[in-house]
C-alpha cells in the first residue's frame, strides 16, 4: 500500500509542480512538504485538508482509505454498472474478493 507521503508526493508530479510551488500554495516551507513526502512527519488534519483541496483528491484517497481519487471518479465507477443485472453483480462481487484473496497470500 502507497503512504500518505507517496500518494501526495504522486499526485504533486502528476500536477507537474515543484515542491515549492506546492509549499506555497498550502502555505508551507518547502522542508515541511518535503518531510510530508518522505513521510518523516504527517501533516496536520487542517494541512491534510488543504494538500487535498489543492491535489483535487479527498482525504481518503491520500490516506490510503480509498483508491479513487475523488469523488467523481467513485461516481464514474457506480454509473458504470448501474444496469448491470442481480447476477452480473454478484459474480463481479465474487471475482473482486478472490482476487483479494489471491493478493493478499
Amino acid at each position: 500500500m502507497r503512504t500518505l507521503g507517496a500518494r501526495i508526493k504522486e499526485e504533486r508530479e502528476l500536477h507537474g509542480w515543484t515542491q515549492i510551488y506546492m509549499a506555497k500554495k498550502i502555505d508551507a516551507t518547502p522542508a515541511m512538504l518535503s518531510h510530508y513526502e518522505r513521510d518523516f512527519r504527517d501533516p496536520d488534519t487542517d494541512m491534510l485538508v488543504k494538500i487535498a483541496d489543492l491535489l483535487e483528491v479527498t482525504t481518503d484517497y491520500l490516506l490510503g482509505r480509498t483508491n479513487y481519487r475523488n469523488t467523481e471518479e467513485y461516481k464514474r465507477t457506480l454509473d458504470f454498472a448501474a444496469d448491470w443485472t442481480d447476477d452480473e453483480k454478484t459474480i463481479a462481487t465474487a471475482t473482486v474478493q478472490a482476487f483479494r484473496q489471491i493478493k493478499n497470500k
